[in-house]
This record gives structure tokens, C-alpha cells and sequence, in this order.
């Protein structure tokens, strides 16, 4: 059974932006993977079409079938993470092991002062 794990230092889900992302991508899998890939991204979720930016990719090369390597991202100045009645705007982290459609989301916020903004 395949098995992927990832997260930030101390377990953190709120940064502002200009902040440092640090964490750790974990995978037990049945055979090695050909490379695994760690995605820094925004996607929105609600009413009407759904869109995705992808902002940073960070791929290791030659990985073993069970490991865990640390990532880093530098987080842009926006889009901010906004909820509304229609759309919400969320920010992650995914891990990816390539070839395969297995992923793990580690959804987080991006916001001045680390919060969420909500739309009226």
C-alpha cells in the first residue's frame, strides 16, 4: 500500500506573505517512483469553473521507495486566501510521486497577518 505524507514545521497552516514554507515530504511506496515532485499552488473551490496556479515546483530526482526530504519554499506576495459565499481561493503544498495519479494536499492560508480574508 502506497503511502504519502507531507507537512510544514510545527505543523503550521498560516503564513503572511514574503514568509519561508519549510516542511517535509514523506513517501512509503511499492517500488521507487521515477521522481516525486513537491507543488506550491492556489486553487479555488465553489460556483462556476474551478482555477489553479501553480507557483513553484520542486522535484527530487532518483528517490528511494521509502524516504523523507525536506522542501522550501519562498511564498509570493498573493493572491491572498479569501473565502466567500460563491468561491474560495486556497493555498497548498502537494506531493507527487511520478509516474501515478496518488497525491497528498496540504492545504494552507496566505494573508496579511496570516489571515483568511472573508468576503461579505
Amino acid at each position: 500500500m502506497n503511502e504519502l505524507k507531507i507537512g510544514t514545521r510545527e505543523d503550521r497552516k498560516t503564513f503572511q506573505p514574503g514568509d519561508e514554507l519549510v516542511g517535509a515530504a514523506g513517501w512509503k511506496l511499492e517500488k521507487p517512483p521515477r521522481s516525486v515532485e513537491v507543488r506550491l499552488l492556489w486553487f479555488t473551490r465553489g460556483k462556476g469553473s474551478e482555477d489553479v496556479g501553480l507557483v513553484d515546483t520542486l522535484r527530487f530526482e532518483q528517490p528511494n521507495a521509502a524516504e523523507a526530504r525536506p522542501f522550501r519554499f519562498q511564498l509570493p506576495e498573493g493572491p491572498y486566501s479569501f473565502s466567500g459565499k460563491l468561491i474560495s481561493l486556497i493555498w497548498a503544498v502537494e506531493l507527487v510521486a511520478l509516474p501515478g495519479k496518488e497525491a497528498k494536499r496540504f492545504d494552507f492560508v496566505l494573508g496579511p497577518g496570516g489571515k483568511e480574508i472573508v468576503l461579505p
